[in-house]
């Protein structure tokens, strides 16, 4: 008997130890176990409390009185699925009726303390159905990405949300995106997640960094274009208006239009083309668009307009040509000036990091999702990289980016190097640096920029 205990109390001790100091090891070994087990014996006590349960059918009623058998209890939602994740549990619930899904969004807090787990979020799949995401510890206290990632053409796996789940910058359904973060919030390891992921595609870089280049000259080969001042990002915006032409040209010389064409093969952007005539992709990284935006004489004003108005331009018309924005700053407000605003409004992505006053966080999500602002100004200090990430449809969650060290992002570009295409609108801005091929393989032919 004594042996016995002995080895009983060495197990909770290496268990607690797993759970304390990695806890991830901890939730598949024991966690996932024992919270299976909790939902399950809970179930229907912690719904009742919560208030998630709906009085029987009147039938049932009279059933049980015609048989002269005790009244029927309460009916919660019924579990469709109960899935283990690597994170957490997955509940696939099917509401009653009478039951709305904001009544489980609501109720997540006490389902969270009820069932011991860490943060438990919900979601309406479809007309009677949420499924509710449970974590068993802070995920976003070490962050791991999953081995596998859902890779698709312009979508990049950046950061992990809080229930577990992988958070994509996906361009194709957000072409244009906002980012904020204070000094030292993890805004330039966001945007380095975000580089590394795009370097293997084949995707144009273009960079507009007016500290000199500080933050995205080290990323250089892999760029197809990098300004480091404002006049240079300029004449860059302007090329890629250029350029925005050209592809428009070309869609409409590939449209067919004719009656024999079905509506699905009518060219209307640049994934409509066939593969051969496809222009490349372009993202388009500013790295702190205040510096773009700020003047102090007449000459610098008039530069200032031009640049306001070729991201506009950009920003309303690119989505087509296959040019998209990624916006990073510290503040982005009507204080810029004349064009931030109608810039803003059309920066479907946001992306908040730890900010300094709560109307920086109104500049993100203010015209979106007031909880959303909440969110992003109860980010503490300490933790570097916790964002709040939304889009124009109201939804937000709490994500962080894996650390990427600076040395990292630049093995990965320079692996990636010989993807990098030869745009000719944006030829005089590409960087020159040693070792990068004289002539880099174009990754379309040159007829398809040019019209």
């Amino acid at each position: 008997m004594t042996d016995f205990m002995v080895v009983l109390v060495l197990v909770v001790a290496a268990v607690g130890l797993l759970r304390w100091r990695r806890p991830a090891w901890y939730w598949l070994t024991f966690g996932v176990t024992l919270a299976v087990l909790r939902v399950l014996v809970r179930y229907g006590s912690v719904m009742d409390a919560c208030g998630l349960t709906v009085p029987p059918s009147r039938w049932r009623l009279a059933l049980a009185r015609a048989a002269n058998r005790p009244m029927p209890e309460p009916r919660p939602p019924r579990i469709l699925r109960l899935r283990p994740t690597r994170t957490g549990l997955v509940l696939r619930l099917k509401l009653r009726p009478g039951q709305d899904a904001f009544d489980v969004a609501a109720a997540s807090d006490r389902l969270r303390h009820s069932f011991s787990m860490y943060g438990v979020t919900s979601r309406e799949l479809r007309s009677g159905v949420v499924e509710v995401r449970m974590t068993g510890y802070d995920v976003l206290k070490r962050v791991q990405m999953p081995a596998e990632t859902d890779h698709r053409p312009m979508r990049v796996p950046v950061a992990l949300r809080e229930d577990g789940s992988v958070h994509y910058r996906d361009y194709r359904a957000v072409p244009h995106a906002l980012t904020l973060g204070a000094t030292e919030s993890g805004k330039s390891v966001y945007q380095r997640n975000l580089v590394a992921g795009l370097a293997p595609m084949d995707v144009a870089l273009v960079g507009i960094d007016c500290k000199q280049g500080v933050e995205l000259f080290p990323l250089a080969r892999r760029f197809s274009a990098l300004a480091d001042d404002p006049d240079t990002a300029a004449e860059v915006l302007e090329a890629l208006v250029v350029r925005m032409g050209h592809v428009y040209q070309l869609i409409r010389s590939q449209q067919r239009i004719t009656s024999d064409v079905p509506d699905a093969e009518i060219a209307a952007d640049i994934w409509d083309l066939p593969d051969d005539l496809r222009p490349v992709p372009v993202v388009v990284l500013v790295d702190e668009v205040a510096e773009l935006a700020l003047y102090a004489s007449k000459e610098e004003e008039k530069r200032r307009d031009r640049i306001i108005t070729a991201l506009v331009r950009l920003a309303q018309l690119g989505r087509a040509a296959g040019i998209y924005l990624e916006i990073c700053g510290q503040r982005f407000g009507s204080e810029l000036g004349k064009g931030i605003t109608m810039l803003r409004a059309q920066l479907t992505g946001r992306t908040a990091h730890r900010v300094n006053d709560e109307p920086s966080a109104n500049m993100a999500f203010g015209d979106i999702s007031p909880d959303a602002v909440l969110a992003a100004i109860q980010i503490p200090a300490e933790t570097r990289g916790i964002a709040i990430a939304g889009d124009s449809s109201g939804g937000w969650h709490r994500i962080r980016a894996p650390h990427t060290s600076l040395r990292q992002a630049v093995n990965i570009c320079n692996r990636h190097a010989d993807r990098t295409p030869d745009l000719p609108e944006l030829a005089p801005f590409r960087p020159a640096l040693p070792g990068i091929a004289a002539e880099p393989v174009p990754l379309v032919k040159a007829s398809s920029v040019t019209v």
